[in-house]
């Protein structure tokens, strides 16, 4: 009787040790999940202010017409993959950092443009924005590497390879022109 006991005892706590394994790894996939959510609300805001930053420089600098095609086009190809993973998303967003950066290139020949108020405050929310990105996606790293290291350590990998959870994919910066800083020429 002891025997069948202690048998029931260990069963019960495999199942209790198992059910808090599998929630933690239900937890961390959530977190990175919402993290991946936060990257997307922070480029959000980035889509916002891009065509008023636009609009401000066009009115200084109208014979810049192709700096802000690349812009517009820079724009709608990451908004376009918004639904990809991680690496996609990733050089669609390194198109776009480096467009925006020709275009303050562009806005720092026109010193009337870097005095006017508007310009200012919007590059001022452009810059927090990017700041705000940049937090996100290492943030979104962080949980992904958390989630990653439960996956694969034991014995909640073996919880995991049962339950059938995937290791997450890192934000990488995959080209090495995004690696580069952007190059502000006056020429």
């Amino acid at each position: 009787m002891i025997g069948l006991f202690i048998a029931l005892g260990v069963v019960v706590l495999l199942v209790v040790v198992f059910i808090g394994i599998y929630n933690g790894l239900v937890g961390l996939r959530n977190q990175v999940k919402n993290a991946w959510a936060q990257i997307d609300v922070q480029l959000k805001r980035r889509y916002d202010l891009i065509p008023n930053l636009v609009e401000t420089v066009k009115g200084f600098a109208k014979h810049e017409r192709e700096v802000f095609e690349k812009v517009t086009q820079a724009r709608a190809a990451a908004q376009g993959a918004a639904g990809a993973g991680p690496a996609e998303r990733s050089q669609a967003e390194g198109g776009l950092s480096q467009a925006l950066g020709r275009l303050i290139a562009v806005a720092e020949a026109y010193p009337q443009l870097k005095a006017n108020q508007n310009f200012l405050s919007l590059q001022e929310e452009l810059t927090s924005t990017e700041n705000r990105i940049s937090f996100s996606r290492q943030f979104y790293n962080d949980s992904v590497l958390r989630y990653n290291n439960k996956t694969q350590m034991f014995p909640s990998n073996v919880i995991a390879g049962i339950a059938g959870f995937k290791p997450g994919e890192f934000f990488e910066v995959t080209s090495p022109e995004e690696k580069n800083p952007v190059k502000v020429s006056f020429n």
